[in-house]
């Protein structure tokens, strides 16, 4: 009565339902309902109809409230709303921000010619102009040993690496909605509510300038590091007009972004989101939404495909497992150079859970069975039949012509490297030459896997399901190379995938399924099934 439904049906069904819905709660952010009646008691107008003349005013303090006194850094005293502008100002920092301190800028939007602390329908807004984060360790070269020549900076950089210091935040970044939006009081947005400030106009009821801060423009590229002996430091305030729509988007956005650093996510970490919201248009934002919801789908797909391939798999025939072996060193060694770059965990999350099924496929390989003898474990290995030594003779082979072209590359690219470029410590100029090997020649260890399908003339024995959702992943990933920030190498790496997956294609396309032939699951199509005979 029921047709039994696939869980991949099921999962695409939730994704839609996900994406419409996700959809839908955008179309709510960025439309606001006006109010039909303009004239009536239940709308609230905007205060810029009046053509008021007003002033925006900044000033520093080391306190939120301002007590212990303020600075003035910046006054426009004919303030124009529609007029976008650039200032560069040099602040003088206190003391106490000096000695790993906090400083705020009040950011003040005023009437003209009135003192915004005894203004009554000034708009203000504070906003911290320092935060924390751990110093960059130096870098130093390692054969000329400079970390010998400057022993007391070293000693004084390990001393601030242990804790966060207080870095300066280069840009501000003021927006004041331009629009003269009736509100409706009875469907006012809550996003909004707290950046309204009201007042009443004989029967009417009127709403102040929207003024909003821009915290996603604060990257980490703009910090700089604060210590005892910077006492003046350069800021960049600038201005622009926002939409209602882009404000409340934004205020959403941001409250995510402060949602993720209560959860724990580092300056660095949601640095990378603020790069992708701030960095790009909304159109191209609209485009990298879908982008990454799809990519979420195939990877997810492609994760279950390859685990369920992997777990029925018994016999190695067709499969390079020096590939399977170089894949999983690869990973791992990726994963420890993304860690020790402190890369976004946007990044280092999926290349740890990578790396571990990597290590799973090793053991599914090579038959490892794990016998403990107490505390002390003993790795058991299992015996090849006649046609996977016959594949492993090919790999062996293909492996053999590799290594004349790849260990010359590996060795004299770290020898340069060690001479040439600065490093954290030994252990990093270790990762560092390892991984450059991986992105550098590291496609041509998916070589051994071409050439054994030439050998065979088959592609019949590869996990194609699994590995057309990676494909599908892999052009995604160029989409994404130029969003989110990761070391050039990784970059690269992404579209040196697409040339391999482009040579697969054409093997695909050459050697056509023999149905005679021992797929994937050691079973062939045309073998009749082993059972009990029945009647029709």
């Amino acid at each position: 009565m029921f047709h039994k439904t696939s869980f991949t049906t099921l999962i695409i069904g939730v994704f839609i339902v996900y994406v419409l819905h996700t959809c839908w709660v955008m179309y709510g952010i960025v439309y606001t309902k006006p109010c039909e009646s303009p004239k009536s008691d239940s709308c609230i107008s905007p205060y810029l109809t009046g053509k008021q003349r007003l002033q925006l005013s900044v000033y520093t303090a080391v306190r939120q409230n301002a007590e212990g006194g303020h600075t003035l850094i910046l006054r426009e005293e004919d303030f124009d709303l529609h007029s976008k502008f650039e200032r560069q100002v040099n602040i003088s920092l206190p003391k106490k921000t000096r000695n790993n301190g906090t400083l705020y800028a009040m950011v003040f939007v005023h009437q003209a010619g009135v003192s915004p602390w005894q203004d009554p329908r000034q708009v203000h807004q504070v906003t911290q102009l320092t935060t924390y984060m751990l110093p960059k360790p130096p870098e130093v070269s390692l054969i000329a040993g400079e970390e010998q020549q400057r022993p007391k900076e070293q000693k004084k950089s390990e001393q601030g690496a242990e804790k966060p210091v207080s870095h300066w935040r280069m840009r501000l970044t003021l927006n004041v909605v331009s629009e003269e939006f009736v509100f409706d009081r009875n469907a006012l947005p809550a996003d909004v509510h707290r950046y309204l400030r009201i007042y009443q106009h004989g029967k009417k009821m009127v709403y102040l300038p929207l003024l909003f801060v821009d915290e996603l423009s604060n990257r980490v590229k703009d910090l700089m590091e604060i210590n005892s002996t910077t006492k003046e430091v350069p800021l960049t305030i600038s201005y622009d007009t926002i939409s209602l729509g882009r404000l409340r988007f934004w205020i959403h956005m941001q409250d995510a972004v402060f949602s993720l650093q209560h959860f724990g996510f580092t300056e660095k970490d949601t640095d990378e989101i603020k790069a992708i919201f701030v960095d790009t248009n909304l159109y191209f934002l609209g485009l990298t939404f879908f982008v990454a919801t799809f990519h979420l789908l195939f990877d997810f797909l492609a994760f279950k495909n390859d685990i369920s391939f992997w777990k029925k798999k018994k016999s190695m025939v067709g499969m390079s497992s020096k590939a399977v072996l170089w894949r999983c060193f690869s990973t791992i060694v990726i994963f420890l150079y993304l860690l020790d770059e402190q890369t976004s965990l946007l990044v280092l999350i999926p290349a740890g859970i990578g790396s571990m099924i990597e290590v799973w496929k090793v053991k599914k390989a090579f038959k490892i069975q794990i016998q403990w003898r107490g505390v002390r474990p003993t790795f058991l290995f299992g015996k090849s039949d006649e046609s996977e030594r016959r594949t492993e003779e090919y790999d062996t082979l293909a492996m053999k012509y590799l290594s004349y072209l790849l260990y010359p590359l590996c060795i004299s690219g770290a020898v340069y490297a060690l001479v040439y470029v600065k490093y954290k410590s030994w252990y990093s100029w270790l990762i560092n030459s390892l991984v450059n090997g991986v992105y550098a020649f590291g496609f041509l260890f998916m070589l051994p896997q071409l050439f054994v399908n030439y050998k065979l003339k088959s592609v019949a024995h590869l996990p194609w399901k699994a590995f057309m959702y990676k494909a599908f992943n892999t052009f995604i990933d160029d989409v994404f190379a130029f969003i989110i920030t990761m070391p050039t190498s990784h970059r690269l790496a992404c579209f040196r995938d697409d040339v391999v997956f482009l040579i697969y294609l054409y093997q695909r396309w050459l050697y056509p399924v023999d149905k005679s032939r021992v797929n994937e699951y050691g079973v062939s199509y045309d073998d009749k099934p082993k059972g009990k005979s029945h009647k029709d």
